[in-house]
């Protein structure tokens, strides 16, 4: 999708949200966080010493949905929330503009200096972008981030049913392509990084949410409706 699409879905992605994950039980808010725990999870276990002040880039942040969520669970990051949909950033911008920079992404080339943030996320963006074009963009988070400095990158599962029938029903992932865990941590080996871990996520829906406790050892099992890999540079 280029800029016009998202574009054309940022006032209503919300809505949209809500209508095409209703099969799960939950709200978009259940989403965004569980990925931003995680997130802090895993870096918080491999944190050196830098007194909880981290920099985050939050690459296709579109409205900036994560943003209360990095705020609440990495209180003291300096947050660049990066999309190539100007109307999605105008909205974030209204919304979190003082817990935030927002700022707009030309397609190719991240704009901050080299080894300048700890941790590059995106939550479910990939998938929209051109398969030949994952590669550079990986190797901009590489350069971007400090040595030490952690890749996290969720997407989809596409082997998991209910989440193909979410994508397919979704008109903002109209021309999404879904990639599986083994090409994203193959994208990860090219671009250079180092100590590559996949984790498989959401297995249960809100009916059976009694059940969610067991999640934790269950991130080997590739049947969860959304996965991400973590990823260290050397």
């Amino acid at each position: 999708m280029d800029e016009a699409e998202f574009d054309k879905f940022a006032d209503e992605y919300h809505a949209i949200h809500v209508t095409n994950i209703a099969i799960s039980g939950e709200q978009p808010a259940y989403f965004a966080e569980y990925k931003i725990r995680d997130l802090a999870r895993e870096y918080l276990a491999k944190a050196t010493g830098r007194d909880g002040r981290i920099s985050i880039l939050d690459f296709g942040a579109g409205v900036g949905t994560s943003v209360p969520f990095m705020r609440k669970y990495l209180p003291l990051s300096e947050i660049t929330c990066l999309d190539i949909s100007r109307r999605s950033l105008a909205i974030g911008q209204a919304r979190w503009g003082e817990q935030a920079r927002f700022q707009h992404f030309d397609g190719e080339r991240i704009p901050l200096v080299d080894a300048s943030i700890d941790i590059a996320f995106a939550a479910c963006v990939f998938h929209h972008i051109p398969d030949r074009e994952h590669l550079g963009l990986l190797r901009e988070f590489r350069r971007v981030l400090r040595p030490g400095g952690m890749a996290c990158i969720f997407e989809h599962n596409p082997y998991n049913p209910l989440t193909r029938h979410a994508v397919n029903t979704c008109p903002f992932d109209e021309n999404a392509k879904l990639i599986p865990a083994r090409a994203m941590r193959s994208k990860l080996t090219a671009a250079s990084f180092g100590r590559i871990a996949i984790r498989y996520r959401i297995f249960f829906p809100a009916p059976l949410r009694a059940l969610r406790p067991l999640e934790p050892g269950m991130t080997w099992l590739p049947l969860g409706a959304q996965y991400y890999a973590v990823a260290a540079k050397g």
